[in-house]
């Protein structure tokens, strides 16, 4: 039975990330493919990961796929971010199907702070 439940995980990690490589291969905007990459690739890698803690079933093994599950669940929003916002201050272009940005009002267009009342602090 764990065989199978190990089988069902792994077929479905290995889905999720190969949606995660083909969005960041398809994608038009640096925001999307990092949205593919950060959504998916962690579903993929936690589900690959839950699959070899039920194969092998040693409180080793199964500690170390738990802890790098939630170590991935934790940094991954941050690293989205964090491309996200670097993203954005480099000037990189966005798809031309975009229509909001909300942070327009906070950078000028060379990606520097213009610091308008009540604008959200530069901690860099």
């Amino acid at each position: 039975m764990l065989e199978i439940i190990a089988g069902i995980l792994l077929i479905t990690g290995g889905f999720f990330v190969l949606v995660a490589a083909v969005g960041i291969l398809r994608l038009p905007d640096i925001l999307m493919r990092m949205h593919a990459s950060t959504k998916a690739g962690t579903l993929g890698a936690g589900l690959i990961l839950l699959a070899v803690a039920f194969t092998y079933a040693e409180i080793g093994i199964v500690s170390r796929a738990i802890a790098t599950i939630i170590f991935i669940l934790m940094t991954a929003p941050v690293a989205a971010h964090t491309i996200g916002r670097a993203a954005y201050r480099s000037g990189i272009p966005f798809w031309k199907g975009t229509v909001v940005d909300e942070l327009k009002t906070y950078y000028d267009k060379s990606g520097k702070g213009v610091k308008p009342s009540g604008s959200i602090p530069d901690n860099d």
